[in-house]
């Protein structure tokens, strides 16, 4: 869908305005102005993009518009059930996966999607509390869970679930299976700038980033799947790269994208991974953000903008350890000549091998950042296949 921006007017504002009153955000318009896109509705609009860890850009995208959607559910106004083929999905969905998870109960993600794994645990909270164990949350179940506290207190039960996955699948990278998704593509190149005679593009770049990045992960044993080639003939939407990810069943999923800003001195790199505004996230990809941000950083040389917890569709709907990197401003004429040089792409992308790496180790065994020598990977793998040929 075009994004609807300020100075829009008609019945999709009109909806627009009308959720974000329900929300507290606006105050309810006279007619005059009830179907204006005007200041006080981008003002709101940019409050809900933040509390909902979506890009603060004042437009209503594909991504906010299902946001503000969901948003017209809470919790309690009415049953929530594991629906098929069609799950249900809203803001009250959320708020129960969360609900469930604070009380140690495993729903994978809070995805805001009613499906069987919500379910399951929603049945198990039921039976624990003598409740029929029908996995759909009606009046009965509802005051149950408002009625009890914290099932555990102290500890983070996520993060010790996926650490205790994360450890059980030993520290090999041999035979995993890692999707890399270079943004944007076919329609849409995403960050484009002239510089003199040159004319430099993110999906270009990214690209060219990606399939250096297969080619180290494959050297190191890693199946690797990129989400789209070099010309693709229509942008993927990040639904539809985040389902291709699910469906290969993939460990890890990196996302590598390219920043802009109108002020050329913005510069630096940024790592973004699931998480909410009330706290929840997905622990692994939490620590592999830290990982690829601190590595990329002590590699390069980039300016570290930090690590960043954001409720995007490409992150909230892969079920496994996902993290998006800006990799630098191709605004920014320091970030850009780097970026331009295919050897600091290279460095770039020993700086995420290593990360994928340190995450499968141990924490107790984790090395000091910028001691793994990538190059030894691709030996440890020559060598154990050697008997074999």
């Amino acid at each position: 869908m075009r994004p609807i921006r300020p100075g829009d007017r008609g019945p999709a504002v009109r909806e627009i305005r009308r959720v974000l009153a329900d929300l507290d955000l606006l105050v309810p318009a006279d007619g005059r102005t009830a179907d204006a896109f005007d200041p006080p509705t981008e003002r709101a609009v940019r409050a809900f993009q933040q509390s909902r860890g979506l890009s603060v850009d004042g437009r209503v995208g594909a991504e906010t518009w299902r946001a503000l959607d969901a948003a017209r559910w809470r919790l309690g106004a009415r049953t929530l059930y594991h629906a098929v083929p069609e799950p249900i999905t809203g803001e009250d969905v959320r708020s129960l996966q969360e609900r469930l998870l604070e009380m140690g109960y495993d729903v994978g993600r809070a995805d805001a999607i009613y499906g069987a794994r919500t379910a399951r645990a929603l049945a198990q909270f039921q039976r624990e509390v003598g409740l029929t164990p029908d996995g759909s949350c009606g009046p009965h179940t509802l005051d149950a869970l408002r009625r009890l506290g914290r099932k555990v207190v102290g500890g983070r039960p996520q993060w010790l679930r996926e650490s205790d996955a994360i450890r059980q699948s030993g520290p090999t990278l041999v035979g995993r299976t890692v999707v890399i998704d270079p943004g944007h593509g076919g329609t849409d190149p995403g960050v484009v700038v002239q510089d003199g005679p040159l004319r430099w593009n993110e999906a270009d770049l990214m690209h060219d980033l990606a399939s250096r990045l297969e080619g180290r992960l494959a050297a190191a044993g890693v199946r690797v799947q990129l989400t789209r080639g070099p010309s693709p003939q229509r942008y993927l939407p990040d639904t539809d790269r985040a389902e291709l990810a699910n469906s290969l069943g993939a460990d890890v999923f990196i996302s590598l994208h390219l920043d802009e800003h109108r002020n050329p001195d913005a510069e630096g790199v940024a790592t973004y991974h699931y998480g909410t505004d009330n706290g929840v996230t997905s622990a692994t990809g939490e620590r592999l953000a830290g990982l690829v941000q601190r590595e990329i950083v002590a590699r390069t040389g980039l300016r570290d903008c930090r690590t960043h917890a954001k409720a995007w569709d490409l992150l909230r709907l892969t079920r496994m350890p996902a993290v998006r990197v800006e990799v630098g401003y191709l605004t920014s004429p320091g970030d850009r000549r780097r970026l331009v040089d295919p050897r600091f792409r290279d460095r770039v992308v020993e700086a995420i091998v290593a990360a994928v790496q340190r995450m499968y180790f141990p924490i107790e065994r984790d090395v000091p950042t910028g001691s793994i020598d990538v190059s030894e990977l691709r030996a440890v793998v020559a060598a154990g296949r050697a008997p074999q040929s």
